[in-house]
C-alpha cells in the first residue's frame, strides 16, 4: 500500500491546513484512497477548503496516533476529474454516499502529490515517508 495512504488510514482522522488569504485554515478529513498506486482524498467543490486548495494547492497534513507519535506532511493537491476514482472512494467510504455521488457535479477527488515528511516522536528518529 502507498505509505502516505497507510499512514493516513492508520490515523483515521487527519487534518489539512490550507491558506485563506493571510489566514491559515485547518479542518479534519477522514477519507483517503490509493488508486493505481497514488494517494487521493476527497471533498465537495462547494466548500471553502476546495476553493482554497484550487487557489493554492500547497497543503500541510497532520495527524496523531495513540502511541504519541504524529504524522506531518507537506504536499500539493490536484483535482482529478475521474469518475472511476470517485466510485472507488464511495466504495471505500460508503458513508460519503449521503453527501456525494458520481456525476453530481460536486464530488471532487484530489491527488496528493509531491508529499514529503514523516512520522515523528519525542523519543525516536523520524520515519520518512
Amino acid at each position: 500500500m502507498n505509505k502516505i495512504v497507510e499512514a493516513l488510514k492508520k490515523a483515521g482522522t487527519f487534518f489539512i491546513a490550507t491558506e485563506d488569504g493571510e489566514q491559515p485554515r485547518v479542518r479534519p478529513f477522514g477519507a483517503v484512497l490509493e488508486y493505481d498506486g497514488k494517494p487521493y482524498l476527497c471533498t465537495g467543490n462547494t466548500k471553502p477548503c476546495f476553493a482554497q486548495m484550487k487557489a493554492n494547492p500547497k497543503v500541510e497534513i497532520s495527524a496523531t496516533y495513540p502511541d504519541h507519535t504524529w504524522l506531518r506532511l507537506t504536499a500539493k493537491v490536484e483535482p482529478i476529474d475521474n469518475d472511476s476514482i470517485r466510485a472507488a472512494m464511495l466504495e471505500e467510504y460508503p458513508e460519503l454516499k449521503g453527501m456525494y455521488h458520481v456525476g453530481d457535479g460536486i464530488f471532487e477527488v484530489l491527488e496528493i502529490k509531491e508529499a514529503s515528511g514523516g512520522i515523528y516522536s519525542f523519543v525516536a528518529e523520524p520515519v520518512k515517508l
